[in-house]
């Protein structure tokens, strides 16, 4: 147990993960050709970069190995084992030790090895995966409005649906604007009919196949609407395909077509996301890094909590969420979800939270942990309105007695509650800290965390990759980020990857302290490799240059911005201002101008720590002279002292 514990802890800390090209794709251009000659340490190997390999391996395109040094390990064994290299036997034992080094401990030693870092991928990958599905599940819901859905398509037509602003279906169709067919005449009345009809605020166009060419179709028309202010956004269909073939979608619409499904899915989540994308398996929203490689009970799992943390943290309409939605609030199960839409159906909409009691399957337990979460609007309490706790009920009560006005009119009330003193009212059960939450639910009752809407505005005429040309610069959707980078839908049918080093004039070490799924970027394109089908796209490119290293180290706005980053986990980066200042040139001056400065030999030995020790006092001590300027904080001038010593150091060990 000893050797193998030496042996394991050998291979992980001094193996390398190798790979290369099969001889089906050895000199041919694939997805995996960077990996084709490829090593790196088992420490050290990122979970995306292991992932891919694997993937590689899977599919035929790869083999994999796991280096080291044999030769020194079985040098180790044998001075463990070999006690006597003078013995008889001990060119016998030499061949036993290196038989069943090779043949059993070395291959279960990298199978245990391989697997742990498989586990360590794969925890990655998931974490990467829940942060992504919780932005794209939080995010901004364009609100009620009367929507047309359009699941785009081209030699069967583009399928409409009509849905109310409670998200109802009214009416479907389909249209042929797109080639082959081209009848743009006979689809523009059609649309603008449903539009009239319908007094249609919005049109979402899914971002799948012919989805540039239906937005081409759409945009210029809805400028000759008669309603103004009528407009067309597209939307991420990942998963409306397994939706509309799901068992949920066939009880929803027995009647209708899947692609009439789709369309309804697409007009849905433009009107709130959360609640239509909770109909699907969290595994199929296309957000994930390698999803399909890791390990699907623990991705499954996880996404779970994930889902069931964004629904409660959003909350839930009582009386027109669906049973999908409610599934998801804490406490409830399934069943229990279906007997209140059927508790709904039978005795309409509820007026107060207590009427949950009535409900088969709600009994105290379940009340607890799900009333907080379920609002009901324009009930017979205001307060069920908010996200407010009925257990709190009677505090926020008090609260309004000893302001001299009802529960409905402290709701909202600013003036009355930001001056409020909440200490007078913590009981043995509820504290100052519960009581602050009360107060802010009271001041904003059931306010949404997630943002505003807003819809891209994607560059007219670049519709496929042979539109985009390198240099453009571009708006777009972040749908997925991964350890690597970010990719973004440009509206060309393939999303293109702003890689870890193009998306911030700075050093990122988790692309998510920079993007988020969902959010709208502007981008430049960097390469299009239209044989791939691959864009490679930049953000740090349209952001403006870094400060020059000197000035950094002056002081100012520069030094901020490298505390801020370090306080988000970020390494500040290395320029190469920085590195020419090492090699004795001098920094460009504050007005722009280069300074002309005589090269001066970096100190040494004790004349340097007199001054790093000069530096220090007078940074912390002395009196600064007039007009020098003085560090923002104690902190700044800690920060200023221990870069200049690195600074110091690093130019002795260059001169030595």
């Amino acid at each position: 147990a000893g050797l193998r514990s030496t042996l394991r802890e050998r291979m992980a800390g001094e193996g390398s993960i190798a790979a290369f090209a099969t001889k089906n794709t050895e000199g041919k251009k694939t997805k995996y050709e960077t990996y084709y000659d490829f090593r790196e340490a088992v420490g050290k190997i990122p979970s995306h970069r292991f992932l891919a390999i694997l993937r590689g391996v899977k599919e035929g395109s790869l083999r994999m190995e796991l280096e080291i040094d044999n030769d020194a390990i079985l040098a180790q064994i044998e001075e463990r084992i070999i006690r006597n290299a003078e013995s008889p036997c001990a060119a016998q034992l030499k061949l036993a030790v290196e038989d069943a080094y090779r043949r059993l401990l070395r291959p279960s030693i990298e199978n245990e090895v391989l697997n742990h870092v498989r586990r360590r991928a794969d925890q990655e990958a998931i974490r990467v995966f829940r942060e992504n599905a919780e932005n794209l599940l939080l995010a901004p819901p364009a609100g009620a409005l009367n929507i047309i859905g359009i699941d785009p398509g081209m030699r069967t037509g583009c399928k409409l649906a009509v849905v109310d602003k409670q998200g109802t279906y009214k009416e479907s169709n389909t249209i042929f604007p797109t080639p082959p067919q081209n009848e743009t005449e006979k689809a523009s009345e059609i649309l603008l009919d449903l539009i009239k009809r319908y007094d249609v605020d919005a049109v979402a166009i899914g971002n799948g196949t012919g989805a540039r060419e239906a937005t081409a179709f759409v945009r210029p028309l809805l400028a000759k609407c008669d309603k103004q202010g009528v407009f067309c956004v597209l939307v991420n269909e990942a998963g409306a395909s397994i939706y509309s073939a799901s068992k949920q979608a066939r009880e929803e619409f027995p009647d209708l077509d899947i692609s009439i499904r789709g369309a309804i899915s697409i007009a849905r989540r433009l009107q709130d996301p959360l609640s239509e994308l909770v109909k699907i398996d969290p595994r199929h929203i296309g957000v994930g890094q390698y999803q399909h490689d890791v390990n699907q009970k623990a991705l499954r799992e996880g996404l779970h909590r994930t889902v069931v943390s964004c629904v409660n943290r959003v909350g839930v309409n009582l009386n027109t969420a669906s049973a999908h939605l409610l599934h998801y609030i804490s406490g409830m199960r399934s069943h229990v979800a279906h007997n209140i839409l059927e508790k709904r159906q039978t005795d309409g909409p509820f007026t107060n939270r207590q009427q949950l009691l009535e409900v088969e399957g709600v009994g105290p337990r379940v009340f607890e942990q799900a009333a907080g979460f379920l609002r009901i609007p324009d009930g017979d309490n205001p307060l069920d309105a908010t996200g407010i706790h009925p257990e709190a009920y009677p505090v926020a009560e008090r609260i309004a007695e000893s302001l001299e006005v009802t529960p409905k009119e402290l709701i909202g009330n600013e003036a009355l509650l930001r001056e409020l003193d909440v200490k007078p009212f913590v009981t043995d059960t509820i504290g100052e800290l519960t009581l602050a939450d009360i107060r802010a639910e009271l001041l904003k009752p059931g306010r949404d965390p997630r943002k505003e809407f807003r819809a891209p505005q994607f560059l007219e005429g670049v519709n496929s990759l042979e539109d985009l040309q390198d240099g453009m610069d571009v708006e777009g959707v972040v749908t997925n980020v991964t350890d690597f980078g970010a990719f973004v839908d440009i509206g060309v049918h393939q999303d293109g990857l702003v890689h870890l080093s193009e998306l911030a004039n700075r050093y990122i070490e988790d692309p998510h302290n920079v993007v988020k799924v969902g959010d709208i970027v502007k981008v430049r394109v960097l390469k299009v490799d239209r044989e791939l089908s691959r864009i490679s796209l930049s953000m740090k490119a349209l952001q403006p240059a870094r400060p020059p290293a000197g000035a950094r180290r002056r002081g100012g706005e520069p030094q901020k911005d490298a505390q801020e980053s370090s306080s988000k986990g970020e390494k500040p980066e290395r320029s190469k201002d920085a590195a020419a200042s090492n090699d004795g040139k001098s920094a460009p001056a504050a007005s722009g101008k280069a300074e002309t400065q005589p090269q001066r030999k970096p100190e040494k030995g004790a004349s340097a720590k007199r001054r790093s020790k000069q530096k220090a006092k007078g940074k912390s001590g002395e009196r600064s002279p007039k007009g020098a300027q003085k560090p923002d904080s104690d902190q700044d001038a800690r920060l200023n002292t221990l870069l200049a010593e690195q600074l110091e150091a690093l130019r002795n060990k260059l001169d030595e």
